[in-house]
């Protein structure tokens, strides 16, 4: 008897044991698999935090409203015209084609830079106009006088009759570097007051077109396109550092800017005056190449600018300046190239004196020059 009562013990026990498998089968296969009524998970979404937007708003808000679109109504010749040909077109007028003058429009951009109405802008954005509209932010339009305009630097100076406008702060462009941030604002393509952002590419750039230009420009990646021209350049301070101005034809990232140090001493003057006294001394000067240095046997290593004409009846043909002569330092400060000897004159004020430290003949001298005024249309 207890043998058979021990063997049904067992027996109840592995039964048990297999049904408690399977119910513990059922419940893992309930843990596993979520019930098809489960909630979604709540999405939480987080609060705005402090410092989170780009350090470009607020430099962006502090210049935006003084930043103007230009647009401008020139007349251009009509090669249709009672004027292009030597002899009267024996049909008369062409269908569909005007016998009178034509009418181009142009835009552009500017930065408002007094309260009562001055306007900083690119001489080639109001060269030629017939007439101007300037239209702010906020949707006001004005009719535009162009104050003055200097080809020579492309500033220009627009004013409108209004008060109490909104000023745009201006920089310093001295102490900026490559790698400082840049932020151009205008009107590309229509587009008005469009941002774009990039830092400083270069400091000193001159435009391969015109090697001996006055302005070292700045060189910038922000997107720059017409109908920038005459905007400004400005930095994460909200403040102007320079005037765009052109770009690199067929190239992304290549764009110049007038620094605002230049802009403001044209402006100036153009306000003043209507037009730019500018320092002149009758030089043509080039860079020392291996060529160069060969051919005039200067010693190794001589940087500076050569001489390469001397304009008649110049300041420099009267101190004595020659071809051939090598601009080693202006007033005590060393001259590497002809840009640097460029910049030194631009600084100099009419009828001031220039201490020049020549190379000629192997031997160096002092020359004396009196700075005098670039003659009208130079």
């Amino acid at each position: 008897m207890i043998r058979l009562r021990l063997g049904w013990f067992i027996t109840l026990l592995v039964v048990v044991a297999l049904v408690g498998g399977v119910a513990g089968g059922t419940v893992a296969s309930h843990l596993v698999q979520p019930p098809a009524y489960a909630a979604a998970p709540r999405v939480v979404v987080a609060p705005p935090q402090q410092g989170v937007r780009s350090p470009f708003v607020a430099a962006i808000a502090a210049v935006r409203p003084a930043v103007v679109n230009i647009s401008t109504v020139r007349t251009v010749p009509n090669p249709f015209g009672p004027d292009a040909f030597p002899f009267p077109f024996p049909f008369g007028d062409i269908p569909g084609i005007p016998s009178g003058p034509i009418y181009e429009k142009g835009i552009g951009s500017g930065v408002i830079v007094s309260a009562d109405g001055y306007i900083l802008t690119n001489a080639h954005v109001v060269e030629g106009a017939k007439r101007l509209t300037v239209t702010l932010l906020d949707g006001r339009t004005f009719t535009g006088q162009v104050v003055g305009a200097d080809p020579v630097t492309d500033v220009a100076v627009v004013k409108i009759p209004a008060a109490h406008l909104p000023v745009a702060q201006l920089g310093s462009s001295a102490s900026v570097e490559p790698g400082d941030w840049a932020i151009a604002i205008g009107n590309p393509y229509g587009l008005n007051f469009t941002v774009t952002v990039g830092v400083i590419s270069a400091t000193g750039r001159s435009l391969p077109d015109n090697p001996q230009d006055p302005v070292a420009f700045l060189q910038t990646d922000a997107a720059i396109n017409p109908g920038n021209s005459g905007g400004p350049l400005v930095n994460t301070a909200g403040q102007v550092i320079g005037i765009n101005t052109a770009k690199f034809a067929n190239a992304e990232g290549i764009g110049f800017a007038i620094p605002i140090d230049t802009a403001r001493q044209i402006m100036q003057q153009l306000i003043a005056t209507g037009h730019v006294v500018r320092p002149y001394l009758g030089v043509y000067v080039q860079a020392v190449t291996p060529a160069l240095a060969q051919g005039l046997h200067l010693p190794p290593g001589t940087k500076g600018a050569v001489v390469a004409d001397v304009a008649p009846n110049s300041p420099a043909a009267a101190a004595g300046l020659e071809r051939g002569d090598v601009i080693l330092q202006v007033n005590g400060h060393r001259v590497t190239d002809p840009l640097g000897l460029i910049a030194q004159v631009r600084r100099a004020k009419v009828g001031s004196t220039l201490v020049l430290l020549v190379l000629r003949n192997g031997h160096t001298r002092y020359i004396t020059v009196t700075v005098g005024q670039m003659p009208s249309g130079q």
